[in-house]
């Protein structure tokens, strides 16, 4: 049961951010416009395809042109079968730029199928079980006496503040990113866009 929901949430992470994410952010988080439309029925614009918040994330995840890398990384983890599921689930997904940030050769590495464990353990860190949106985060931060923490799937732990007009992610090493894009709502869960990758300890 726990290996299958990982893997689900694995996928769930690596799709969605194939996905696009985009959106309105709520209140007080920053807001990226780039890239970024919404119809009235809340589709969203990503990489050139609209997101369907009625579709799930398999059905939306194959359209963005803007996110590669985690295209290759579903493939390599044979991952795209599990992305049915009902989830739902909170993805931090950080989009092609942030995983251009990290050391040169590390998402090849990652890619290998001798590091499939690693390459799930770091995307797990990125989910957190159930659906919490933008304004949930923030009641959360709010009663936790300005942070947050989420156990995320991988068993890990993410800390949630507020700084300035955005919502801080800081991972297990310290390390920090910020939500650009808050809220894209899909059939399986919701989205928040950040600019880095999180590491787990």
């Amino acid at each position: 049961m726990k290996t299958s929901l990982i893997t689900a949430a694995c996928a769930a992470f690596l799709v969605a951010g194939c996905a696009g994410m985009s959106g309105g952010m709520h209140d007080g988080m920053a807001m990226d416009h780039s890239a970024m439309a919404s119809s009235m029925d809340g589709t969203k614009m990503v990489g050139g395809a609209p997101m369907l918040p009625s579709r799930n994330i398999v059905e939306n995840a194959v359209n963005s042109k803007d996110h590669t890398t985690l295209v290759a990384a579903v493939k390599a983890a044979g991952l795209v079968e599990t992305l049915q599921g009902p989830g739902p689930f909170t993805v931090f997904a950080p989009t092609n730029a942030a995983f251009d940030q990290l050391p040169a050769g590390t998402v090849p590495t990652l890619l290998k199928p001798e590091n499939k464990p690693m390459l799930t353990k770091v995307l797990t860190y990125h989910v957190v079980p159930g659906r919490l949106d933008a304004a949930a985060l923030m009641r959360q931060v709010q009663a936790g006496g300005g942070k947050a923490m989420l156990k995320t799937v991988s068993g890990d732990t993410l800390t949630v503040t507020l700084q300035g007009n955005g919502v801080v992610v800081t991972d297990a090493k310290g390390g920090m990113a910020h939500v650009t894009i808050a809220d894209v709502y899909q059939s399986n869960g919701v989205i928040h866009v950040v600019d880095k990758v999180l590491l787990p300890g």
